[in-house]
């Protein structure tokens, strides 16, 4: 650790990348004004100062090195935050005492530390700590390149083996959690990590206790940046447990009754779900597992959200329309937690941006914008802001052009 002490970041990011992530994490409007903060692996405390300052947060901040936390508490102190943040020495990865009761915490924030203990692993062990409504920022490496180069590979996979977007999302999903947004961080963030620890590397002294070892690695590890940088990336995931009064999942042949009749009582006539009909019978748009349903505490089936193929200036892209919910459902969240479900499963599945017709003050909680800051547009007349898109993997360039829905629109 003696090579990384005094830089000023622990692993690629930046203040702006942090306040990116908080306002992903405030995107549904839960936080408290004062949230209580969890950050785990803290380093020398960039993100935790932060926080502190910006957010009003009161931060329990956390590692191991207390070389680390001693520097927190000294920068704390310079700037006025000393009773804002507290600096605790413990493993991120046992957290069992008593300073860490389960749901103590609106935001849980890991910055280029999960992989510590592995992203699965953080993802089981740390949503105890959630309050309910809270948020798990974290970042993990990963591929960003479809088929990463054979020299990216040889460095990675016998320390920490990388996986996609998709993969990460699916992971996320499996974990109990859904996708409130995802972040791949700019080069600019790898300079601020890579470009002090370079110097470092340049000045440090081969011959101290274990430095050899430690510079040939780093040494290593900046030329494998160098070389494959378009191979892989830091990407933030801003994540909360599924709301746990709904269950979601994807439908079955038995539901199909059940969702025609949902979709029927939802709009003021059957064009919905006909429509539903009419995409299911069209294998270019139907999409498999990407048709959801909410259930009600009976079992039953309370909403549905639907995801099909369409495409943007000739590139598939996937559209979400119908989404509906049974009258005696509706404003209790059924709608909201299998649009979710559907748009991670989405994200799962390796769809790259969604497209939304739908109410400008409803989709932006999803992180949903106009469609055409994208450069992407209907082929009919609406109003801009009713037009929205949302970037599921913003490691690949959305497309840009005019929209072709699948015939059954009838647009």
């Amino acid at each position: 650790m003696t090579l990384h002490r005094d830089l000023p970041r622990q692993s690629p990011g930046s203040d702006d990348t942090t306040r990116h992530f908080l306002s992903l994490a405030s995107l549904a409007g839960r936080l408290p004004t004062r949230p209580r903060v969890l950050d785990l692996g803290c380093g020398p405390g960039r993100a935790a100062l932060l926080l502190a300052a910006e957010a009003g947060a009161h931060v329990t901040a956390v590692d191991l090195y207390e070389p680390f936390l001693d520097e927190l508490r000294a920068a704390a102190a310079a700037r006025g935050l000393g009773d804002s943040i507290r600096a605790v020495n413990a493993d991120m990865g046992a957290l069992d005492g008593p300073e860490f009761p389960d749901g103590s915490f609106d935001l849980v924030w890991a910055e280029g530390s999960a992989y510590i203990i592995g992203f699965d692993t953080a993802l089981a062990r740390w949503k105890r700590l959630l309050a309910p409504g809270g948020v798990l920022v974290a970042s993990d490496c990963e591929w960003t390149a479809e088929e990463p180069s054979a020299g990216a590979r040889a460095f990675w996979d016998p320390q920490y083996p990388l996986r996609s977007r998709a993969a990460h999302a699916a992971a996320a999903v499996a974990a109990g959690y859904d996708v409130l947004g995802t972040y791949l961080q700019p080069e600019s963030d790898w300079d601020e990590y890579y470009g002090p620890l370079g110097e470092r590397v340049a000045t440090a002294d081969p011959a101290a206790a274990g430095m050899a070892e430690a510079l040939a690695f780093c040494r290593e590890e900046l030329e494998v940046r160098r070389r494959y940088a378009a191979d892989y990336g830091y990407t933030g995931y801003v994540l909360r447990p599924v709301d746990p009064r709904w269950r979601t999942r994807p439908e079955s042949a038995a539901d199909v009754a059940a969702v025609h009749a949902v979709n029927a009582a939802a709009f003021p006539t059957e064009g919905e779900a006909d429509l539903v009909e009419a995409l299911r019978k069209d294998p270019d748009a139907w999409l498999d597992g990407l048709s959801y349903v909410a259930e009600a505490p009976d079992g039953s089936v309370a909403a549905y959200a639907l995801i099909t193929r369409c495409r943007v200036g000739g590139v598939p892209a996937a559209a979400l329309a119908p989404v509906a919910v049974s009258p005696q459902f509706q404003r209790q969240g059924a709608g909201a937690a299998v649009t979710r479900a559907v748009i991670d499963a989405a994200r799962a599945h390796g769809e790259q941006v969604l497209l939304v017709l739908g109410h400008p003050e409803y989709y932006p909680r999803f992180g949903f914008t106009p469609a055409s800051r994208l450069g992407i547009r209907p082929g009919f007349e609406v109003p801009d802001e009713a037009m929205m898109a949302l970037v599921l993997d913003d490691a690949v360039e959305p497309p840009r052009g005019e929209i072709a829905y699948p015939a059954a629109f009838g647009v």
